[in-house]
């Protein structure tokens, strides 16, 4: 290779913390993507999520360009007046009071945990660092060292400890667990609505309303981490939405920045918001002008509803092509909006090698774990391309 290759430049500089396919990706428009060598790929996995709305979508990109020319950082030493109407916007759209912006989903998540044992402390009276927060076996709420202390993957852990103290995992979608390990020193369940890199796990029904009967009646917070499930993804605003359930705190991220920028954020209410105050807790570019103006976009994009009606029709296009797959081959399909995880059966290959397959085919989707291939359109794919793109998962899961 010569030293000008993208690919060796990388490996030979990057930190190797990334397994990606052997693709180098140039440019992306719509639900498209091209390499370096002029080959087109249908996306499949839209940046886990992040891409929601297409590649380079052109009202994002507009705001973009349009807050460039403007102002790009000012720090929250100093208002800007980009910050104030996404804030607004975005409070509307989750129905909550306040709005604290962060860049990515582990800032929004450490955020939320900051949040719910200050009120822990403040609001109901736990005594002083004895907060805890129930989690769950399968979670993945981001990389730090807190987080990845509840994580029950191996990978994340091993040779990062010692962990920070105060979390409970209990089995995902068991509702008498959840009961048995909320006390009194409880001041918030975590949860995923549905767990994104566990393969697209979705909860048994109703277990999203007994969760949140359990914390009221327990005065807990519930915290939905939506970084990845929320913003029309399950074909709802977010996943919560299809129970009808309302957490006390929304976590945000990924589609937030419209796959521009980095984009979180934490809704609440009030009383749980106001917690922090000045010096309490921050971020140099959370909320800046670019970041914004892009979310405010995004915001109005959604506030339309054509989204998420979008994600449930063609997620009910989508989980009508994947049972076409051959059962032999295929243990299990799970499908919540255009969101999908394929587990494969045991004999076969490995989710690795059928996402190199599928790449060599032109359609790029990415493994979780050893055996499952999780599918995550972006929301402006077409119905006859979701056909192509089952297709050639076909042949690439048949060799």
């Amino acid at each position: 290779m010569e030293a000008t290759d993208p690919t060796a430049l990388e490996d030979r500089y990057g930190a190797h913390n990334y397994h990606p396919l052997p693709v180098v990706l140039a440019e992306g428009e719509g639900a498209w993507v091209t390499d370096t060598d002029g080959n087109r790929y249908l996306d499949w996995l839209a940046a886990y999520s992040a891409v929601n709305f297409g590649h380079r979508h052109p009202r994002l990109i507009a705001a973009a360009k349009a807050q460039l020319d403007r102002l790009t950082l000012a720090s929250r030493a100093f208002r800007t007046d980009a910050l104030g109407p996404f804030l607004a916007g975005l409070a509307e759209l989750c129905g909550k009071d306040a709005v604290l912006p962060m860049n990515t989903g582990a800032e929004a998540v450490e955020t939320a945990i900051k949040a719910a044992r200050k009120w822990g402390y403040t609001k109901k009276g736990v005594p002083a660092d004895r907060a805890r927060i129930v989690v769950f076996d399968g979670n993945f709420h981001g990389r730090t060292t807190t987080i990845v202390g509840f994580s029950s993957d191996p990978g994340s852990r091993e040779g990062f400890g010692p962990f920070t103290p105060g979390f409970d995992s209990i089995p995902y979608g068991d509702i008498d667990a959840l009961h048995a390990a909320i006390g009194s020193d409880t001041a918030a369940v975590l949860i995923e609505p549905v767990q994104g890199e566990a393969g697209v796990i979705v909860p048994p029904a109703g277990y999203l309303r007994a969760v949140r009967a359990a914390c009221d009646q327990s005065n807990v917070l519930m915290i939905a981490d939506e970084i990845q499930s929320g913003l029309a993804r399950t074909g709802h605003t977010f996943a919560c939405d299809r129970e009808d359930v309302v957490p006390d705190v929304y976590l945000l991220g990924k589609a937030l920045g419209g796959g521009v920028v980095p984009v979180s954020a934490v809704a609440a209410d009030r009383e749980v918001m106001d917690v922090f105050t000045p010096g309490t807790h921050g971020s140099t570019f959370g909320g800046n002008p670019v970041a914004a103006a892009v979310g405010a976009e995004v915001v109005a994009m959604l506030a339309t509803g054509e989204w998420q009606a979008r994600a449930r029709d063609l997620g009910k296009h989508l989980e009508d092509a994947l049972a076409t797959l051959d059962p032999s081959a295929v243990d299990a399909v799970r499908v919540c909006g255009l969101w999908a995880g394929v587990d494969l059966a045991d004999g076969g290959p490995s989710a690795r090698e059928v996402c190199e397959r599928a790449a060599r085919l032109g359609l790029l989707c990415k493994e979780t774990h050893e055996k499952t291939v999780r599918i995550a359109p972006p929301l402006v794919i077409e119905p006859e391309e979701i056909d192509r793109g089952v297709a050639i998962l076909k042949r690439a899961i048949e060799g």
